[in-house]
């Protein structure tokens, strides 16, 4: 008999009854440190303060009227989001998924209106993961996302991640835009050279393709910038963002520039739920603390700390851990023993962690860990990898 709840997810044998900080408490009372944050929603951790008030008051006032009048706190997050920035204008959504599904209709539609509808293809890469709706299973394009679930949408062109003669040989007249994960979450915390990035920025414009940056997972402060490309000194045309921008409640967004917003007019897009006054309080909550320069300064100075331990420990379990790899607090370790065997090992000592594909652990702590809980942290690993040591057969 099927259960109650579809059985789509693998779940760990753990429930949590609430949270504070960097940490959860079980239903059996024990703490767990939490470097999953909620697959990186939970940017400022469980219960934050100043979350919970926003919360609070908000919920007090106004949760729901819908896109049919004007909201103030939709247009005050758009007009922060606007300022810190490269874009022009902001649509709100949920959650990352419907986030790319506006982004994949943004491109086609600026072609469209611009003369040329033949330029409906979008370059993917492989490893790509821009959510689970019918365009972004299309636009991965691996056998896991889209077996079983075709006919797929067209108009996808899926090449390999970091071959630049692939990507070069993939341009033709009816490609409309380049999507990319400037750090690669789901694919095994790969990030793209700042150098590679530079050289999509000069590719889109040399050929007068859209670029856009799916940031859901790497953006809100996640690699010590506001957002991750910024490393890179360069801009997109279209940016996807969701995950950390509600602190943990649902938001997302795409944000574009003018030349891109001005082909949606009205009734091209809507959204129900989509910049809600509830949602849209709290990301603005969000956006004030994280946009704080002082506030990413000291992300990046965590980053470096918990880098150089997780270098330690690589070194301490060369059996276990092959390297380090990722930007900021988004975090990889690269695993010589299954992943999900790391994991498991983790709950056993009492610390959260999320696998992710090339058989690497992701390490995503909210941004607001203390230097005493990235310490606790790496031992919690290393007992982990300790006691999976003592199982291997010799």
């Amino acid at each position: 008999m099927i259960p109650a709840i579809l059985p789509t997810y693998n779940r760990a044998p753990l429930a949590f009854t609430h949270g504070n900080g960097s940490w959860l408490v079980a239903e059996d009372g024990a703490r767990y440190l939490d470097l999953a944050a909620g697959i990186a929603v939970n940017a400022l951790g469980h219960a934050h303060p100043a979350l919970v008030e926003t919360l609070a008051a908000q919920a007090g006032k106004l949760w729901h009227t819908s896109n049919l009048y004007q909201i103030p706190e939709q247009q005050a997050l758009a007009e922060r989001l606007v300022e810190a920035t490269f874009a022009d204008t902001v649509f709100f959504t949920n959650s990352g998924t419907e986030a790319c599904e506006l982004a994949v209709k943004m491109a086609r539609k600026y072609w469209h209106e611009a003369g040329q509808p033949e330029r409906t293809d979008i370059i993917t890469f492989e490893g790509a993961f821009h959510g689970r709706s019918s365009a972004a299973i299309a636009a991965a394009g691996s056998e896991k996302m889209t077996k079983g679930f075709g006919p797929l949408l067209p108009g996808f062109v899926h090449v390999p991640f970091g071959d630049h003669d692939a990507l070069t040989a993939a341009i033709s007249d009816t490609v409309g835009a380049i999507l990319i994960e400037p750090v690669q979450g789901e694919g095994g915390i790969r990030p793209v050279p700042d150098q590679c990035l530079k050289g999509l920025r000069d590719l889109c414009d040399s050929h007068g393709i859209l670029l856009i940056f799916d940031e859901v997972q790497c953006g809100i402060g996640r690699t010590g910038r506001l957002f991750a490309h910024e490393w890179a000194g360069v801009t997109p045309d279209i940016m996807m963002v969701a995950k950390g921008i509600g602190g943990g409640f649902p938001l997302g967004a795409v944000l574009a520039t003018e030349a891109v917003g001005q082909a949606m007019s009205t009734g091209t897009h809507g959204s129900t739920y989509g910049g809600n006054p509830l949602g849209c309080a709290i990301g603005a909550k969000v956006m004030e603390i994280v946009g704080e320069e002082a506030f990413l300064a000291d992300v990046r100075r965590k980053a470096g700390l918990l880098r150089q331990r997780l270098e330690g420990l690589v070194a301490s379990h060369p059996d276990v851990f092959e390297e380090v790899r990722g930007s900021g607090l988004m975090l990889g370790l690269k695993c010589k023993v299954a992943n999900t065997e790391v994991a498991a090992a983790g709950h056993a000592a009492h610390i959260l962690t999320v696998p992710a594909a090339d058989n690497v652990l992701r390490l995503l702590p909210a941004l607001t860990i203390s230097d005493d809980e990235i310490g606790e942290a790496v031992l919690r690993l290393d007992r982990a990898a300790t006691s999976l040591k003592a199982t291997q057969p010799a």
